[in-house]
């Protein structure tokens, strides 16, 4: 088991600047070591972010955030985060931390899911 919990979500205006927080703790959190971030804006389907394995050597972007967003870990703390940068009303979601056993699976089929922090970016 896996528990994942988010923080650092909040209203932002556009152009500025938020980071998101993950604490990850269970019994299993060594066994899924890669980490990411999916979001869900309303209305739509929830869309991969960004993810990084456990040595944090890879990263991985969706396309939408490239350049901007920025996935880091501290693997002593079992945390990651996302530095979000020049925001945009288009990045209004609930942000879900994950985990996955692999970076395969955490891009696409992530195995543990945090609860959610709404991000609200106005223009």
């Amino acid at each position: 088991q896996v528990q994942l919990v988010e923080s650092g979500g909040g209203l932002a205006q556009a152009g500025g600047s938020l980071t998101l927080s993950c604490a990850a703790s269970g019994r299993a959190v060594d066994m899924f070591a890669a980490r990411g971030w999916f979001r869900q804006a309303p209305g739509k389907v929830r869309e991969f972010v960004a993810a990084i394995t456990w040595s944090g050597e890879d990263t991985y972007y969706a396309l939408p955030v490239r350049g901007r967003f920025t996935i880091s870990r501290d693997n002593t703390n079992n945390a990651h985060y996302l530095q979000m940068n020049d925001l945009k009303p288009d990045d209004t979601a609930v942000y879900f931390c994950v985990a996955g056993v692999d970076s395969a699976r955490v891009r696409f089929n992530p195995q543990y899911w945090g609860q959610g922090t709404q991000v609200t970016v106005s223009s």
